[in-house]
């Protein structure tokens, strides 16, 4: 008797665990290491990347023909940013040139005219959209500042800092994980022009009490984020001009201004937190093949902040840089340094860069490398 009660528990046993759906494992297993998530950034939180110029000179040019064999393919020189661009919640850059129709005569320094198949480039790298205000704006005049908006439109690429009627001069607007963010853009000047009398709106020209107006404006409208790009300092010069600090402490000083991207200078200029927020006084290029390298014009960051929404505001919880090299090869090519295996030339770059961002004590104040 004491047999056949046992043959019977240990049948109703099994019979528990069949539907149950669990089978006896004498065994233990490991536990499966958690899969990483496929969501890059809670509805609370997104990523935002801007790089430096995209500045395209004729040997740039000359490349592209090369990789699309015989057309212009910019694709090949941008790749091996693409990661990062495209892994972005949003993604800015800076247009420093007027983009000219197919079939125009295109020119370099100083009076620059690049090619339209750049834009959709830059769109296929990942951008959402460009500021188009530099010294640069004006080169090829009003017919240039429509063109150049024009073939943004047809890359699906937003733009802010030039435009071709008065009620287009306001920002960029991105709704962007349940936040709306406004990107404005200004510039110092126009490489020795001036704006038409009748077109003032054509482009911004900065101006801290314009700035000023134009973000609590922006806010006032409903943008939760106000990004600024400015367009200024010295050419070659790591270090941020006089102007460029003070202007920085002005505007974010006002509770309108959350962050501000700088460009003009050519090379990478440090990162800082001032009144609190986060300042880039330069990028660098992102890429640019000038006739006269200096080295340090090869050199360049993008800038990634983490933006997280606290107490119904949203604050920059993270700051990262990743340090970029233009090889000139052949072939001409933008590289990603965390990514890259190190040779004399990257590891130059790499110091010199980190260097750089630290400058002004960004690094106390939670500027990490990225990758």
């Amino acid at each position: 008797m004491r047999m056949v009660g046992s043959v019977r528990s240990i049948a109703a046993l099994l019979a528990v665990l069949l539907l149950t759906g669990c089978t006896a494992d004498p065994v233990p297993r490991a536990v499966p290491a958690p899969q990483p998530s496929t969501t890059t950034a809670s509805p609370d939180q997104f990523t935002l990347v801007a790089a430096g110029d995209l500045l395209i000179h004729p040997l740039l040019t000359e490349q592209a023909v090369k990789d699309g064999n015989g057309k212009r393919d910019y694709r090949q020189i941008l790749q091996g940013m693409k990661p990062v661009i495209e892994g972005a919640d949003l993604a800015l850059c800076h247009m420093e040139i007027p983009l000219l129709p197919d079939g125009s005569p295109f020119t370099g320094y100083p009076d620059f005219g690049a090619p339209p198949e750049i834009a959709q480039a830059a769109k296929d790298l990942g951008y959402d959209g460009c500021d188009t205000a530099s010294n640069h704006t004006m080169d090829k005049g009003p017919t240039g500042v429509k063109s150049t908006l024009d073939i943004l439109d047809a890359a699906g690429l937003k733009h802010t800092g030039s435009a071709r009627n008065a009620a287009e001069n306001v920002p960029a607007v991105y709704p962007v994980k349940g936040a709306k963010l406004a990107h404005l853009a200004y510039t110092y000047g126009y490489n020795g022009r001036t704006l038409p009398a009748d077109k003032p709106w054509i482009a911004n020209t900065i101006d801290p009490q314009r700035i000023l107006a134009d973000a609590r404006k922006a806010k006032a409208e409903g943008a939760d984020i106000v990004v600024v790009s400015l367009h200024q300092g010295d050419e070659y010069k790591a270090d941020p001009t006089g102007t460029q600090v003070s202007i920085a402490k002005q505007l974010t000083a006002d509770p309108s201004i959350d962050l501000l991207l700088g460009h003009h200078a050519h090379v990478v200029q440090p990162f800082e937190k001032v009144n609190g927020k986060w300042v880039v006084y330069g990028l660098g290029n992102q890429v640019a093949r000038h006739s006269e390298p200096q080295g340090t014009t090869e050199e360049g960051v993008t800038a990634r902040f983490t933006f997280q929404r606290s107490d119904r505001k949203w604050i920059v919880s993270k700051a990262e840089y990743i340090p970029t090299l233009v090889e000139f090869g052949p072939p001409i090519r933008l590289l990603d340094l965390t990514k890259e295996q190190a040779t004399d030339r990257r590891k130059q770059a790499l110091t010199r860069t980190e260097e750089v961002m630290l400058r002004r004590g960004a690094g106390q104040a939670g500027l990490t490398r990225g990758h």
